[in-house]
């Protein structure tokens, strides 16, 4: 029996960037408070990777930013969200 296989699609930073329209400083902010965190890195390049689970992450952020919220609030809404 054959299964089928999902791919599943890989970003570099720059395209989750201006996929969700921030800045890849603003990503990488993001990423260094912890917010978000990447997939995984490529070993050649070091190049860090995101997926869909990253966009709709990063989404969300998006739309509690505009909302008004924090930071703080947006860590907390987040944690209760996993």
């Amino acid at each position: 029996m054959i299964e089928s296989v999902q791919r599943q699609a890989f970003y570099l930073i720059k395209d989750v960037a201006r996929i969700t329209g921030l800045s890849v400083h603003t990503v990488k902010y993001y990423l260094r408070i912890g917010l978000l965190r990447e997939t995984g890195r490529s070993p050649e390049t070091n190049f860090r990777y995101f997926n869909d689970t990253s966009l709709t992450t990063l989404n969300k952020i998006c739309s509690f930013r505009r909302e008004g919220k924090t930071i703080r609030e947006i860590q907390l809404l987040l944690k209760k969200n996993v």
